[in-house]
């Protein structure tokens, strides 16, 4: 080993220039297509919230400007140009996206009195900067509806950037979603949003810089944008295949498709103009059928499916096909060509992980067995930029046959850090295990390396060897990383190595998030909190008021377990404690306790309040930094 870190091996810049050799990089299509219709951007795009703070900056990554250097995957790189454009864009008369001012697209359909806007972004900041862009360039207008296409948060959080909840209130503006957009919004944010969003930091490179040895893009868009996250109940909902609104004068006919990209999902057609949009159901890329960050698998035949669906009721009918990330598609023939690609990649993917499994092979053999044909393989439009083969093989295998692979040696193998003190041992001891594996590491193996020094730093985290060793060939791999998920998360993973864990907290939901949940929903979250080991040996019921929603439930603890039952299934109780919804959405989060609502007058108690001090001491806190690449 003689690499210094920062620098590509030279089996790294072999591995990249394999892939200069494999693609077709004269093909500037993409280019053209994503510059096409331009009108204006902001210069510089720099974009602030109320204190100053820099929520996005896009000249952060002004190095894209040049060629491809040896320590980012080209494929990647060129990716990350194409996501590095920014501006308004008129996509066809009447349609326009504003592109590169957070991860995703805000698409803006003008109406007979104002504007449609279409996914308003991740963040208030960067959705006011962007409507701000088109009223300067299209002329001042009201927002007159506004579209969520699905229950991600780069699809919806700056909602409050174009529209108050006075609009939505007074009937000005009206808001859609899919049928099951709140649930999916809460599922991801709250219920697994602690776990969700650590990891999320990893996939999206939030705590690397910008530039040729750290973060390209995220696969997706560029970057995240770090300011607030807001949400306005929908107003209308989008239940079925064929249902139609006019919003604002504009005729919508929608297509219903849950479980694809998105737990709730749609898209939607625009009969007057011949434009379809297919909002995260296709992109410019693989998408994912599993997400580093962890969500619900996605089902790989239900979104090939809804494609092909796609194709069948609008594709004959359009021009135009715009989409939530990336660039549009114009053109009959071509659109119709772009879904049919997709929708044969992601039947692949899931008919090949199956035959495969069929003839015993397991998810990891399956995983490196699996190749694209080559029709598929050489798309751009198909290629592992944000999801991969490698992963979306493992999820097809988990979503239908779990995480065993039904050798029995495997059924109940030992947890890491037991499994990692046994095989270190084995192997000779630590400085042993680190020969070997530097010599690895000189030969290119770095896969070996990482999977062999994780057990020299799981049995000993305190191993300064091991973490450098681990740190360098985590390093590598991102270089060679075509995913830019895969890149972030190897290249943060070698920095908490080297430097240890970041004190910036992770985050957990939003005010408006919670103040969306329904009552139930905030109980399922206060019930994921309780400790259940702890709590097994307590019994308790306690009669709960939700005072200015006047729903009453009874909160049973029993058997380690926090139960929600309508008050007609009520007996005696032990205690009764009444507050707001809000309030008990602040307990529910670990934002305030029991007893101190209590003391300050936001909840009152009748019975046993010790039972309820007693709750409270039960529920956890949850860490926001958790160690991932350490015990």
């Amino acid at each position: 080993m003689n690499t210094e870190s920062g620098s590509a091996t030279p089996a790294t810049i072999a591995a990249n220039n394999a892939v200069k050799d494999l693609l077709d990089f004269d093909d500037t299509r993409a280019f053209d297509d994503a510059q096409r219709g331009f009108i204006a951007t902001l210069d510089p795009l720099v974009i602030t919230d109320d204190s100053g703070r820099v929520v996005w900056d896009a000249d952060k990554f002004e190095f894209l400007n040049k060629s491809a250097p040896e320590t980012v995957n080209p494929s990647l790189w060129r990716m990350s140009q194409l996501h590095s454009l920014h501006g308004l864009y008129r996509v066809i008369e009447g349609i326009y996206q504003v592109r590169g001012f957070d991860v995703s697209n805000m698409t803006v359909i003008e109406g007979s009195s104002g504007y449609i806007v279409v996914d308003p972004l991740t963040s208030a900041e960067c959705a006011r900067a962007a409507l701000e862009l088109v009223c300067r360039e299209l002329g001042e207008k009201p927002v007159t509806a506004v579209i969520y296409t699905h229950s991600h948060a780069d699809h919806f959080g700056g909602v409050k950037g174009v529209v108050s909840a006075e609009d939505v209130e007074s009937g000005a503006t009206r808001i859609v979603a899919p049928s099951g957009f709140l649930e999916g919004v809460v599922s991801e944010n709250v219920y697994a949003g602690n776990a969700m969003n650590r990891r999320a930091h990893y996939m999206f490179g939030q705590r690397l810089s910008p530039g040729a040895t750290g973060v390209v893009s995220t696969g997706l868009g560029l970057s995240l944008s770090g300011g607030s996250v807001t949400l306005l109940e929908p107003t209308d909902i989008v239940y079925e295949t064929g249902q139609e609104l006019v919003l604002d004068g504009v005729r919508f006919e929608f297509q219903y498709t849950p479980d694809t990209e998105a737990p709730a999902e749609m898209n939607f057609y625009l009969p007057d103009l011949r434009a379809l949009c297919m909002a995260e159901n296709v992109s410019h890329h693989m998408h994912n059928l599993y997400t580093l960050r962890g969500t619900q698998i996605r089902d790989a035949i239900a979104w090939s499916d809804y494609i092909n669906e796609a194709i069948q009721l609008y594709a004959d009918r359009s021009d135009t096909l715009f989409i939530c990330h990336h660039w549009p598609v114009w053109g009959n023939e071509e659109l119709t060509e772009f879904m049919e690609s997709q929708r044969d990649l992601y039947r692949y993917i899931h008919d090949e992980t199956l035959r495969l499994a069929a003839h015993g092979h397991t998810m990891h053999e399956i995983a490196e067995i699996v190749e694209l044909p080559e029709s598929l393989a050489t798309r751009w439009s198909s290629r592992g930029l944000y999801g991969s083969l490698n992963h979306n093989v493992k999820a097809v295998y988990q979503k239908y046959l779990g995480w065993f692979d039904g050798n029995p040696a495997t059924l109940h193998a030992h947890p890491p850090v037991a499994a990692s003190e046994r095989y270190v041992e084995f192997m000779g001891g630590a400085e042993a295990v680190l020969q070997r594996a530097r010599a690895s590491f000189d030969e290119g193996d770095y896969r070996w390396v990482a999977q062999v020094v994780n057990h020299v730093v799981y049995a000993d985290s305190d191993n300064v060897d091991a973490r450098e060793l681990q740190a360098d060939a985590l390093e590598q791999m991102g270089y060679q990383a075509e995913s830019a998920p895969w890149r972030n998360f190897y290249l943060t993973g070698a920095k908490e190595l080297r430097h240890g864990l970041s004190t910036e907290a992770a985050g957990l939901g939003t005010s408006d998030v919670l103040s969306m949940m329904s009552t139930d929903m905030i109980l399922k979250y206060l019930s994921i909190r309780l400790n259940g080991p702890e709590a097994s040996g307590h019994r308790m019921r306690i009669a709960l008021h939700v005072t200015d929603t006047d729903e009453r439930r009874i909160l049973e603890l029993t058997n380690g377990v926090l139960i929600s039952t309508p008050i007609d299934c009520s007996g005696e109780t032990d205690a009764e404690l009444s507050l707001s919804r809000a309030r008990l959405g602040a307990i529910s989060l670990g934002a305030a306790s029991i007893d101190e609502s209590i003391d300050a007058g936001t909840a009152a108690v009748s019975g046993d309040r010790e039972l309820l001090s007693t709750l409270s001491s039960l529920l956890d806190t949850f860490p926001q930094n958790f160690p991932i690449v350490t015990p």
